[in-house]
């Protein structure tokens, strides 16, 4: 019977990192995870030569260099920035919301014409103590950006309507009152170069992995 040192519950990335530092350090690692591959939700499938994240997109974002410095040590990276676009009606507006996003909307140019805009819908739409999330983000963000880039979505997303939902749901939303598309606010970001299994192949290198194994 084999003897470790380690069982590491879950072949994601916490789990797949502990497993490798372990190992560096001459640790046996036993590795278990319930789904048929390791990875987390960061697994990849090849579809047609494209590898598709398939549990949504995931792009790594750090600030930390020595974070992106050993995670470039196991397999290289691209410089893939995440800068969304939404497409309503056949208009396209920017995420997260910036002056770009409020541009498309108003045609304002400044960061005073967009706050004065912004603050204008919430008054008039006049709530102290929102009910639900449709109160809610008006509340926040004013009724234009509500109906234009939040209702379809988050409706689509819980499968209710926003007025069936509590407005705790959304705390705050981000604006960001400057020209600028890029979703994430860290230095170093992109995607590992061929997908996510190769940096989990490396991460696990010296480890017993053990897959469809519930704990």
């Amino acid at each position: 019977m084999e003897k470790y040192d380690y069982l590491i519950v879950g072949a994601g990335l916490y789990g797949a990192c502990f497993a490798y530092m372990a190992h560096r350090k001459g640790k046996r690692c036993l590795v278990i995870d319930k789904r048929p591959h390791a990875g987390g939700n960061l697994y990849c499938e090849e579809v047609e030569g494209i590898n598709v994240h398939k549990y949504g997109a995931h792009i790594f974002h750090t600030s930390d260099k020595k974070v992106w410095d050993f995670v470039n040590s196991l397999v290289e990276f691209n410089h893939y920035i995440n800068s969304p676009v939404a497409n309503y009606k056949g208009r396209l507006f920017n995420l997260p919301f910036n002056m770009n996003t409020f541009y498309a909307l108003w045609g304002v140019t400044s960061p005073e014409q967009a706050r004065e805009m912004i603050a204008r819908q919430r008054e008039a739409a006049g709530i102290a103590v929102p009910q639900n999330l449709e109160q809610q983000a008006i509340s926040l963000v004013g009724s234009d950006i509500y109906e234009i880039l939040i209702k379809g979505y988050t409706q689509k997303q819980w499968g209710r309507p926003c007025t069936e939902l509590p407005p705790s749901i959304i705390r705050r939303l981000p604006v960001r009152f400057t020209f600028d598309n890029n979703y994430f606010n860290d230095i170093y970001q992109g995607i590992p170069i061929g997908g996510y299994n190769r940096l989990f192949d490396k991460l696990l290198e010296g480890a017993d992995l053990r897959l469809c194994t519930d704990w």
